[in-house]
């Protein structure tokens, strides 16, 4: 059985709001409020939602990008929620991020080589000329050639720049990679060429992934399990199949009724959600979807959730499930 290697524990990521006069806080976004889950070696976690959900934000937090405001993370059983300096800096090789837009997430001062060494010798894994010699076999695993290394980023396609970001986060041999929206930018048919290599290095190295994305589709290929967030809130989370077989949250399934499907026989029964998302510096009392649902009682109103299991390894945050 695979261990637990990633550990969420209540994790809260909230941004200050100041005063624009007296420079003192007057409130707060809410961009992740008490998300938990774990990640096992070898495991691909999938997070869905609509924009401004908190998924990115969940990701930035775990990769240290942003500090969280509470809540515990932890790696291989060790806590990493406050480390800083040298422990920081050890500890970088382990989570690496894929960022969403291949382009402007690149130097383009930089070229491709120096890229790509640069990260392996700052942090102390090799020296400066091991480091260079190490590039061309990184672009070869990513599907580039050698003379890509004296690119700079303009000189290449979408695809190709975000396989420079692939190469440049399996640089260190991490073991866990976050995906923010990897293949969103790209056409179709280059989308499938970078989930593809994607699944061939999770093999080839042991990865896992914390796969973010609002394509259903996606995430169905690639996760073992699936996270739902609805204003920075996990509301419901299980592993594929039980998900997409047995949905259980009115906000998931709305989600689910959206998607298409490659079939013209198939009839849509689509829930329209009522609204817009609510303000995240101002979310309403009681269940944080519940002035967008269709199943909405007096209680979520009041009341918010409580987390519960109503069959094993499926969660779900709603009053229909007490």
């Amino acid at each position: 059985m695979n261990e637990v290697l990633l550990e969420v524990r209540d994790l809260n990521k909230i941004f200050p709001i100041y005063s624009p006069i007296l420079k003192r806080v007057i409130g707060g976004v809410r961009a992740a409020m008490n998300v938990s889950f774990t990640l096992k070696t070898g495991e691909t976690m999938g997070i869905v939602g609509e924009s401004g959900c908190g998924k990115t934000t969940l990701g930035r937090v775990i990769t240290h990008i942003y500090e969280p405001t509470g809540g515990k993370i932890f790696f291989n059983g060790t806590d990493i929620t406050r480390i800083k300096g040298a422990q920081l800096k050890k500890h970088r090789k382990n989570i690496q991020m894929i960022f969403q837009d291949p382009y402007s997430s690149l130097n383009p001062k930089m070229r491709v080589r120096d890229m790509l060494a640069e990260p392996l010798w700052v942090n102390g894994l090799t020296g400066k000329s091991e480091a260079l010699n190490h590039v061309p076999a990184l672009l070869e695993m990513v599907g580039l050639r050698e003379s890509d290394a004296e690119k700079f980023p303009h000189q290449f396609s979408g695809g190709q720049r975000q396989r420079v970001g692939i190469a440049r986060a399996i640089a260190m041999n991490p073991r866990i990679i976050v995906a923010d929206e990897a293949v969103s930018s790209l056409d179709v048919s280059i989308q499938a060429q970078i989930l593809n290599l994607l699944m061939e290095l999770k093999k080839k190295m042991g990865l896992s992934y914390i796969f973010i994305s609002h394509n259903l589709a996606v995430v169905r290929y690639v996760s073992d399990k699936v996270g739902v967030m609805y204003l920075g809130s996990m509301v419901e989370m299980a592993p594929k199949k039980m998900l997409f077989e047995n949905t259980l949250h009115p906000y998931t399934k709305a989600l689910l009724s959206a998607a298409p499907v490659a079939d013209r026989k198939h009839k849509a029964n689509r829930i329209i959600m009522k609204g817009d998302v609510p303000n995240p510096a101002d979310p309403p009392e009681g269940c944080v979807f519940h002035e967008r649902c269709s199943e909405c009682a007096e209680v979520c109103m009041k009341k918010v959730p409580v987390v519960t299991e109503p069959e094993e390894g499926h969660i779900v945050a709603c009053h229909l499930y007490p």
